[in-house]
């Protein structure tokens, strides 16, 4: 009898599950707070809403453009790699699907942003919250919306010390980066697939190899 959850099964779940949180947690952070406004939750975590055009964290070194449709294309590969991966189940663990799947879930994630978000939504300023508008009175054209981000953990905050040379006196934050539900479920796949898969990277797909798992200990 055959599983009902099959790792194909699974990796379709997780990827809508993270879609529909982001999602949600993106559409309900732009249409209730103004950008830059901030909702202090404890000292060391707060709700901040920004924007950004680049990559994850809010690192840019692309025109938006050639970001979007980098993503774009990164999205379909990792499609095209994992739909190979969960045909041939019976090589990978199915924690390295996981991993897959939620990689692609952050990276379609923050497309949907880029994508869309522009056409639908009014400009957020710091004395106006964005709302929905018909589609095409946006604030930008397709492809060119921007990133929303909201958590913000400054666990460390402090000043170097004045004796220390260049940063002497200097405020210093860890951790400054501004993100998003897509950007921690990249990273929460990237760090699991390195610390635990990284054998299967690159590993083909083709169904040559030899079986990596005994079918028999799974039974």
């Amino acid at each position: 009898m055959k599983k009902f959850l099959t790792q194909g099964r699974l990796a379709t779940l997780i990827v809508v599950a993270v879609l529909v949180i982001d999602q949600l947690i993106k559409i309900s952070v732009k249409t209730n707070m103004a950008l830059h406004q901030n909702i202090h939750i404890t000292d060391w975590f707060y709700i901040y809403f920004t924007e950004n055009n680049g990559m994850a964290f809010g690192m840019e070194f692309l025109p938006k453009i050639f970001l979007t449709l980098f993503r774009i294309v990164a999205v379909g590969l990792i499609t095209w790699y994992l739909h190979k991966v969960t045909t041939h189940s019976e090589k990978f663990k199915t924690g390295y699907v996981v991993c897959l799947a939620f990689i692609l879930a952050g990276a379609i994630g923050n497309i949907i942003d880029c994508v869309f978000y522009g056409e639908i939504f009014s400009q957020s300023t710091a004395s106006s919250i964005a709302q929905f508008v018909p589609v095409g009175q946006g604030y930008a054209d397709w492809l060119h919306g921007r990133v929303v981000d909201m958590f913000y953990f400054p666990i460390i905050d402090t000043f170097w010390p004045d004796w220390l040379p260049i940063w002497g006196g200097q405020r210093f934050i860890f951790f400054s980066p501004i993100f998003n539900f897509a950007d921690a479920a990249i990273s929460c796949g990237i760090i699991a697939l390195l610390l635990f898969y990284s054998s299967y990277i690159g590993k083909s797909v083709n169904g040559e190899d030899k079986v990596v798992e005994n079918k028999k200990s799974e039974k």
